[in-house]
């Protein structure tokens, strides 16, 4: 009997808190899609799992002035496509958001009621989603002390709190309180299907720590948090906020759920949406330990550390170039990059060695150790690449050399006809796979350099007057306000 009952209380546990009680601690990160500029598009799952994040944080739709969310998730079948293609990709959504409320008055919406329940019908259509997001920022920056529109607020929120807790759900708020002012707010409305939907950016605003504010709120406060803080730089780069040391307050409160970046871009690139969000989700996977292993292995062991610092640099360049650094491919990519690197300096060390003893037999086995690696890069970069992306990385690791000089052969004599066009480009092209291999900068120029030779023979052979056509050039170049 006594046996049965221990069962029991483990059953009833499970129904009552959820299996991840009885679970470790998790944390999981995703990105705002109306943030990364896709607002209930399709495409948002894809761009969610090339930046690297858990699943997303869907909005709505729009409000304004309109009586409804512009909800596309309103038709079943819309919504049974969107569920199917995030699904197929791994992606969760992790909360639903009613982003429409950081403009529109909670208070002066008199279908309060119904906006949230299609909030609700949404959160069921995507997977029975648990935590909503509702933003207090239409109420204006004065509802706090205005004890009237307070009032209304926590009038309302009491309803939406106890709806939200009969379909099995919490909406998370955003406030400009405070922990305390928090804790006071939660105990008027009154609702356990009402928390906060925690962001850093608020409480770094006011001059306030991260760290002690979340400590104080508790974590059965929390729904769900906005890990980022206003536009400026990337949260690795953020000396306002300690995210290592938030991640040991969470730890120690126990505390589980989403971490969602809404902001947090660099502004020099504010506009480049991959390189930002996944910047910030790769850091976070970092601090919370839950970023996935690359599958291709850095072979930096045995090497001079900043040595290996120097080639992470240098083939980071191509990724940034890509704009998948702060990604899982990114990862593999700059690893596969980075090991090129390391084999040249191996095969060429190796080289150097044999030559004290056999030169001839040095430069053979060097040629075919090169022509061997040489495919094997570019398989492996094929694992992970187009072949448009693949051209990015070689002409990155030639110093774009092929660009630069073919856009300057042809500004020099406008009148190439379009098969020397042609062969111009295959001859850089050509110089390029072999630079690719060159053991040094000097080197790669050195290739070059000899199809440049190669170049300027066969237009002098097809009647041109490079020294005229350089001197042309030039004063066309100074007439422009430009030099070379």
């Amino acid at each position: 009997m006594k046996k049965i009952r221990i069962i029991w209380g483990i059953v009833s546990a499970l129904c009552l808190f959820g299996t991840d009680a009885l679970m470790a601690q998790q944390y999981k990160v995703g990105v705002c899609d109306w943030m990364i500029l896709k607002r209930q598009k399709l495409g948002e799952f894809d761009l969610a799992k090339q930046i690297g994040s858990d699943g997303i944080e869907m909005d709505m739709g729009g409000l304004g002035q309109r009586e409804m969310f512009d909800n596309k998730m309103r038709d079943p079948k819309e919504a049974a496509h969107f569920k199917r293609v995030a699904d197929s990709l791994g992606i969760e959504t992790g909360a639903i958001a009613m982003s429409g409320f950081y403009a529109q008055d909670l208070t002066k919406r008199d279908n309060y009621m119904a906006l949230v329940d299609d909030c609700f019908d949404t959160m069921d259509k995507m997977g029975n989603v648990k935590v909503a997001f509702l933003p207090l920022g239409g109420c204006g920056n004065d509802w706090a002390k205005d004890k009237t529109k307070r009032s209304e607020i926590v009038k309302r929120l009491h309803q939406i709190g106890e709806a939200a807790k009969a379909r099995g759900k919490r909406v998370g708020i955003d406030t400009p309180l405070d922990a305390q002012g928090n804790q006071k707010l939660l105990k008027e409305i009154r609702s356990d299907g009402i928390g906060i939907f925690y962001k850093w950016q608020t409480i770094v605003e006011n001059g306030w720590d991260v760290v002690k504010d979340i400590q104080k709120l508790g974590a059965k406060n929390i729904c769900a948090i906005h890990a980022s803080n206003t536009d400026r730089v990337w949260l690795r780069n953020d000396s306002t906020i300690d995210v290592p040391m938030i991640r040991k307050a969470l730890d120690k409160m126990g505390w589980s759920g989403w971490l969602f970046v809404e902001r947090s871009r660099d502004v020099n690139m504010v506009r480049n949406v991959k390189m930002n969000y996944s910047a910030n989700v790769y850091y976070l996977k970092e601090i919370f330990n839950s970023n996935p292993e690359p599958a291709v292995v850095l072979d930096s062991a045995g090497r001079d550390p900043q040595y290996v610092k120097t080639i992470v640099e240098r083939s980071q360049k191509a990724t940034d170039e890509l704009g998948i650094t702060w990604t899982p491919k990114g990862q593999n990519v700059l690893n596969i990059i980075c090991n090129r690197y390391f084999k040249l300096n191996d095969i060429y060390a190796e080289r150097d060695s044999v030559k004290k003893v056999d030169k001839k037999l040095a430069e053979a086995q060097c040629d075919s150790r090169l022509y061997r690696s040489h495919n094997g890069f570019l398989a492996d970069l094929s694992i992970y690449l187009k072949p448009q992306e693949i051209e990015t990385v070689k002409d990155v690791m030639t110093f774009n050399v092929v660009k630069v000089t073919y856009d300057a052969q042809c500004d020099m004599i406008p009148t190439l006809k379009e098969e020397e066009k042609q062969q111009i480009m295959a001859w850089l092209i050509e110089a390029r796979e072999l630079a690719i291999d060159a053991e040094s900068s000097k080197k790669k120029h050195e290739v070059f350099g000899k199809y440049k030779g190669r170049i300027n023979n066969y237009l002098s052979k097809r009647g041109y007057d490079l020294t005229k056509e350089r001197e042309a050039w030039y004063e066309r170049i100074k007439a422009r306000g430009g030099e070379l």
